[in-house]
């Protein structure tokens, strides 16, 4: 693992694209994980400091998991593979989506070293849309909804970035049903012994 690791921070596969600024591979992991975090791409707060999920959405991401930060680095415990590994840019209405090139290129190898993974949480729609190609759901709501039918391989989730507090409030569901069922299922695998 750690040369796998050692391999994707030098990787600049996709570096014509991010010439504003540049590539920082941004990924987490132990062969022991048993969590893996597979949301979009790092921030541009995060490509300066190189931790995944050192942000807003990385505190709101705690907070709905039920962890703490000193859980939510521990590599043995959770790994965090973004779709994409470098800050795409900025767009007219937010960052760049992740670029294409990662998750083909990394995401088997990364997987594959781990094999003590209990779960894999999707959060937003394009890990929702890689991960799950079949699903015919149409919305990433309907998904969120509906997160039991991806259980056990899959927990389904919104993106936990604060321009996502609208959504929250019009899907109230959401901090009722779903949260709940999360934190028990994240807080019930961090807790077993090695077996």
């Amino acid at each position: 693992m750690k040369k796998l690791l050692a391999e994707i921070s030098k990787c600049e596969i996709c570096i014509n694209h991010l010439v504003e600024h540049g590539v920082r591979p941004v990924v987490a992991g132990h062969t022991k994980s048993k969590i893996i975090i597979i949301g979009q791409a790092p921030g541009i707060k995060v490509h300066k400091s190189g931790i995944p999920w050192d942000d807003k959405s990385g505190e709101n991401l705690r907070a709905w998991m039920g962890i703490d930060a000193e859980a939510f680095y521990d590599t043995h415990q959770i790994a965090i593979v973004p779709m994409g590994f470098c800050y795409p840019g900025k767009g007219k209405s937010g960052d760049l989506p992740p670029r294409k090139e990662c998750a083909p290129q990394w995401h088997p190898s990364l997987l594959k070293k781990m094999k003590h993974v209990e779960l894999i949480l999707l959060i937003g729609k394009y890990a929702q849309d890689y991960y799950l190609p079949n699903d015919n759901t149409k919305t990433l709501t309907e998904r969120v909804k509906n997160y039991k039918q991806y259980l056990p391989e899959y927990f389904v989730l919104p993106h936990p970035s604060p321009r996502n507090n609208i959504w929250q409030a019009k899907n109230e569901w959401f901090k009722i049903e779903v949260l709940p069922a999360l934190k028990k299922k994240v807080q019930t695998i961090l807790s077993l012994k090695e077996r």
